[in-house]
């Protein structure tokens, strides 16, 4: 959790020049592809752990694997790319991140995977319409009516008012916007490397985790230390793979590609879990899946008009 956001906020962010060669852009694509089905895996696993531990514990695991494959990455280079302008701002960018994943973990104890999965993704057109709001970006009515309508799917799933209503709904939804708020911090502190961006994330994330998970803590059993080492293993390696393949190929040409981890989080809920997902949330996510590709088509176009 989760490679879409990351995605759309850099979504028709390229402008003229040079080119990305059409086979690093397949393999960026693959990479994509590769790291939105190990997130997917991450979250079926994250689920499992819910059902005994404390979201707060899970999340503490996710962080923390992540902080390891860091620590070895960089090793003596750490503290010079910890080195940031905007201090303030990356620890507020990094409490939005540990607060979406903190916030889908704990609905997962609720409600479906693919249905937190799907309401989620509505980052995408969120941070179109935060862009808007708070950067000063320009919004035009068809973006407008591409948010709306993803919103509308977002409720369609959720259904509050009705008697299928299960209030863990809103956390996912909470989480949307909290990431939304991420993803607008980063562009915020783009001064900053890469690098020391996902530093910044990861290590305050598993600190504040670690002061966190002490009050909420429970011994893990053996049968579940196999479950607790993946998922701090498949965070890691599908970050990294997320990491490459924006390297490799434009995020405009990648972005559409996230939205594989419906199909994949519908097949572990059905899988593991038994759940299948009812008409309703399957007509939501269909309407949130092609607002978000109709709003990333609009970012691309107005990019590729800019000077």
């Amino acid at each position: 959790m989760r490679a879409l956001p990351r995605a759309f906020a850099l979504m028709g962010r390229e402008r003229d020049g040079l080119r990305t060669p059409p086979d690093s852009q397949t393999l960026g694509i693959l990479l994509l592809l590769a790291a939105i089905f190990t997130f997917t895996l991450m979250d079926a696993t994250a689920k499992y752990l819910t059902q005994t531990y404390h979201p707060a514990q899970v999340v503490w695991a996710r962080f923390a694997g992540n902080m390891v494959l860091l620590a070895l990455v960089f090793r003596t280079r750490l503290p010079g790319h910890l080195k940031t302008r905007q201090p303030g701002m990356q620890f507020l960018r990094c409490l939005t991140q540990i607060a979406s994943v903190g916030l889908f973990f704990s609905a997962l104890q609720h409600i479906g995977l693919a249905e937190a999965t799907a309401v989620m993704d509505l980052n995408p057109v969120l941070i179109t319409l935060g862009a808007a709001l708070f950067l000063g970006e320009k919004i035009g009515i068809r973006r407008i009516l591409g948010i709306a309508a993803a919103l509308a799917g977002a409720l369609m799933i959720i259904r509050p008012g009705l008697g299928v209503f299960q209030p863990a709904a809103i956390l996912p939804l909470i989480g949307a916007f909290t990431y939304a708020a991420g993803a607008l911090l980063t562009r915020i502190v783009r001064t900053d490397s890469t690098a020391t961006s996902l530093l910044w994330s990861t290590i305050f994330g598993t600190i504040i985790a670690s002061c966190v998970v002490p009050f909420v803590w429970q011994p893990v059993a053996w049968q579940h230390l196999w479950a607790f080492l993946l998922i701090g293993c498949l965070g890691a390696g599908s970050q990294a793979m997320l990491i490459r393949a924006f390297s490799l190929a434009e995020a405009g040409a990648v972005a559409p590609f996230g939205y594989t981890g419906l199909i994949w989080a519908g097949l572990w809920g059905w899988m593991f879990f038994g759940q299948i997902p009812d008409g309703w949330t399957i007509t939501g996510a269909t309407i949130i899946v092609v607002a978000g590709i109709y709003v990333w088509s609009r970012e691309a176009r107005t990019a590729r008009l800019a000077p």
